[in-house]
């Protein structure tokens, strides 16, 4: 059977989730402390492939603990619908009912371990429609009316018309239930003589419209379908089985076993431990033996009164190390053959020891042949390792029937591998379907966001999840939830407009705009065919412009453009990248200054500055004085609007050139080339022929 969606209701921080959709793939988006783990425990809990016990005192939710305690078996905790696929032929056998009527099925769990099964494309009979019990009637009083009766059942006749005709006349407009129905069998049964004559011709129509009404007594009284014998077994063993996994249960690379032996038979660890020996428990499952059969197969000999051990025991201990040993490297080669058909981003080797009281994992690959421990490895591998021994074991080679659940999945992988993993899913996919929790941007496939889940916390304290994948204005809870799907859509679309290009790093924001609209107005005008596409990532001032450069070139070996303007800090900025990063190609370090005409400019004196000022005046309209009456051409515009904010008292506020890049970029846009004098269009076309010819 394949899950459709489910609901949790009244478990642990959960009130009413809402309907949550499943397909192959599914991912819960949200913030920590959101309730995303509470969302993924109640499907374990509902048919867990091992463990997964109800308990009370954490999973109860305390608003309602002495409630649920007192009658468990009020509340449910969980509903979950389920496509029957081939299941339907064999549900229909033993109920009788057809297939199609059964292809979903919806089963709920309580608090006490009660599952309750229904059918929502089956509707059962509970009456008959009015206008069908008319036809009854009306059959049976036309078949009577038109017979001619032998004269002893003249009076016979006349009863039966009589009956029918007054249930017909007391029919309203409205079906009739099982009430109705048993009395009009009952009457006309009666009318039914003890000994009936042989040669009747009324009897056999009185008969047949009695088995008519009887039938729709069987139907109203029939049991419903998960109640008929053989449905509720049928259902509950096809129940998909719940493998949950979190980052909690990571393997350690030495494990001390006398503790595991300890924890083992605990019922009282923490979370955290109690998954750690979960995962050490499927180990052991794993390697085929028990912890304390590993402990005894590796006793030294020691006798407490110092007797030295004889030859016949030390050739015992020795052939029981023997074994151990043996059993350790077939399990090792065992898990290295299985990792292998699982993990694409290595070709690893796992390697088991055992030394007196401590079990080492040991671990190494194609690259690096040496083995080190398995905690020295990345926490990534440790995570997939200890995820793929629970998957492995719990679902017992019987992976069709698992559900994975997945909890912060590879939350310590690197970003790269987190789409791996993504990937990873789609390949298990076909077999096992997934649900998994996340607040990572990698793990959001943006191609697929029909799979994603927003969960956050409503105002009531309860956790939510929902399609809609919308900030929801000024929800904070619901814009934490939504951030991470908002990040892989600007991943994805950022990745997707620099593939190809030729980019060229500005300081900026502002620049970024007066740059695309000059590019826009070039190209609009067949002045300028660039031979790739040009882009222009903001560097983020020139503190960070160098690690942005340096970034933009690990994508293709080449370093980008730089674009700096003329004043203090651009030229300092000139002067180190060409000292250190572009050290070799130092002409693709621009200035500002070679295409203004002047020194000391900036991106902004690349733009006609009557336009400039003209846009400045429009968004600081309380000013006394307009900047275009004080404005002086031919010099560095961006000083001079500071200079005439501070005697206006006109606050600048952080962001202000780039609302003037706005500005000036919608108008300019609007208006094309034909108020740009001759020398301006020269000084871009010059500028971009820079940018083609440095950034191909």
């Amino acid at each position: 059977m394949k899950l459709v969606r489910y609901q949790v209701t009244n478990f642990r921080s959960v009130k009413a989730s809402g309907w949550i959709e499943s397909g192959d793939v599914s991912a819960l988006i949200g913030v920590n402390e959101s309730g995303k783990t509470n969302l993924l425990l109640p499907l374990w809990k509902f048919n867990p492939a091992r463990d997964g016990e109800l308990q009370p005192t954490s999973d109860y939710p305390k608003r309602i603990f002495t409630d649920i305690r007192a009658k468990p078996g009020t509340y449910s905790f969980i509903t979950a619908e389920f496509e029957t696929g081939g299941l339907a032929d064999r549900l229909s056998l033993a109920a009788g009912v057809p297939a199609t009527n059964l292809n979903l099925v919806r089963v709920t769990r309580y608090y006490d371990g009660r599952y309750e099964i229904n059918f929502p494309n089956y509707m059962a009979t509970t009456e008959v429609a009015a206008s069908d019990v008319l036809s009854g009637f009306g059959s049976l009083i036309s078949d009577v009316e038109s017979t001619t009766p032998m004269k002893q059942e003249e009076s016979l006749k006349t009863s039966i018309l009589e009956t029918a005709k007054g249930f017909k006349c007391a029919i309203a407009e409205v079906s009739w239930k099982l009430k109705e129905l048993t009395q009009a069998v009952s009457a006309l049964k009666a009318l039914v003589p003890e000994t009936p004559a042989k040669t009747s011709t009324l009897i056999p129509r009185l008969r047949q419209a009695v088995e008519l009404f009887e039938g729709w007594v069987s139907e109203v009284q029939a049991p419903s379908v998960e109640d008929r014998e053989g449905v509720r077994d049928l259902v509950t063993k096809a129940l998909p089985s719940f493998v949950y996994y979190s980052n909690y249960g990571n393997l350690d690379s030495e494990i001390y076993l006398p503790h595991v032996v300890a924890n083992l038979e605990r019922q009282d660890l923490g979370s955290k431990e109690a998954a750690k020996s979960r995962t050490l428990r499927v180990l052991f499952s794993f390697v085929g033996l028990s912890p304390k059969e590993i402990l005894e197969l590796g006793r030294d000999f020691k006798d407490p009164n110092g007797r030295e051990p004889t030859q016949q025991e030390i050739d015992a201990i020795a052939e029981k190390k023997r074994e151990r040993s043996i059993l350790l490297q077939s399990a090792g080669t065992k898990l290295t053959d299985k990792f292998r058909s699982w993990w694409k981003q290595g070709d690893y080797r796992f390697r088991f020891d055992a030394d007196c009281n401590h079990f080492r994992i040991w671990v190494s690959d194609g690259q690096r042949p040496e083995e080190v421990e398995l905690e020295t490895r990345s926490t990534g591998l440790q995570w997939f390792l200890s995820f793929f021994l629970v998957f492995l074991v719990e679902s017992e080679g019987d992976h069709e029937d698992a559900v994975l659940l997945l909890d912060e999945p590879g939350l310590s992988l690197h970003p790269l591998a987190q789409r791996d993993l993504s990937a990873f899913f789609d390949g298990l996919a076909p077999t096992n379907q997934i649900i998994y929790t996340t607040h990572s941007p990698f793990l959001v496939d943006p191609d697929r966001l029909d799979r994603v889940r927003k969960v956050f916390v409503a105002p009531d304290g309860t956790t939510q999840a929902s399609p809609d994948l919308r900030a929801n204005g000024a929800d904070k809870a619901q814009a934490g939830a939504a951030y991470a799907v908002y990040s892989a859509l600007n991943l994805n679309v950022a990745e997707s407009l620099l593939l190809g290009c030729a980019a060229v790093v500005v300081e900026g924001t502002s620049d970024q705009h007066y740059l695309t609209l000059i590019k826009t107005l070039l190209i609009s005008a067949g002045k300028i065919s660039p031979s790739r596409e040009l882009v222009f990532p903001p560097g983020g001032g020139t503190k960070t412009l160098r690690t942005t450069a340096s970034v933009l070139t690990g994508r293709d070996d080449k370093l980008p453009v730089v674009l700096l303007d003329g004043d203090v800090m651009g030229a300092r900025m000139a002067k180190e990248l060409s000292t250190s990063l572009y050290e070799g190609e130092r002409e693709k370090v621009l200035m500002t200054d070679a295409f203004v005409g002047f020194e000391n400019s900036e991106v902004e004196d690349l733009i006609p500055q009557a336009q400039f000022a003209d846009a400045t005046d429009r968004i600081f309209r309380d000013a006394d004085q307009r900047f275009t009456d004080v404005l002086v051409l031919g010099k560095p515009i961006v000083p001079q609007v500071e200079e005439w904010a501070r005697s206006q008292g006109v606050p600048l506020q952080q962001g202000w050139k780039v609302d003037v890049a706005k500005r000036v970029k919608a108008t300019m846009l609007a208006r094309g080339l034909k108020d740009i004098d001759e020398p301006t269009l020269e000084r871009w076309k010059k500028l971009f022929s820079e940018f083609d010819r440095l950034g191909t």
